[in-house]
């Protein structure tokens, strides 16, 4: 397997442990030690603790970027694209990923913590970016 492909499985292992760790835990512990209700939770309202919402939200940023990598990993593979600038890409996509998410989840979201977590977006978006210009170049 290939760098991009570890980091691609990573990015899906960490959206995976991300779940079981904030919404999961949140969750588990109301239905079997408080007695709620299965179908309590509804994903049409904002409800629980602070940070079940940032854990909720943090895991969905995580659902709604794995299938942009998903795709880049592929064509990137797809094309036999490999050396060290797509290691490093995709190594930072990871990296920036697992770090956005904890300052996601392990915060209040100040200004400056919001600030933070956007940079680490902004690194992501930037090397998804370089990757497909990476494939665009060497598929051309």
């Amino acid at each position: 397997m290939t760098i991009p492909m570890w980091m691609l499985l990573g990015f899906a292992t960490w959206t995976l442990l991300l779940l079981m760790a904030t919404v999961g835990v949140y969750r588990w512990v109301g239905i079997l030690f408080s007695s709620v209700p299965i179908a309590s939770f509804r994903s049409d309202r904002l409800e629980g603790e602070d940070w079940y919402r940032r854990g909720t939200r943090a895991h969905a940023n995580c659902v709604e970027n794995l299938p942009v990598f998903g795709v880049i990993v592929f064509v990137i593979t797809a094309l036999d694209i490999n050396g060290a600038a797509v290691n490093y890409l995709s190594t930072l996509v990871l990296i920036a990923r697992v770090c956005q998410s904890l300052v996601h989840v392990s915060h209040e979201q100040t200004n400056a913590f919001v600030a933070v977590r956007f940079t680490f977006f902004s690194v992501q978006l930037v090397c998804f970016l370089a990757l497909i210009v990476i494939a665009f170049g060497d598929g051309i």
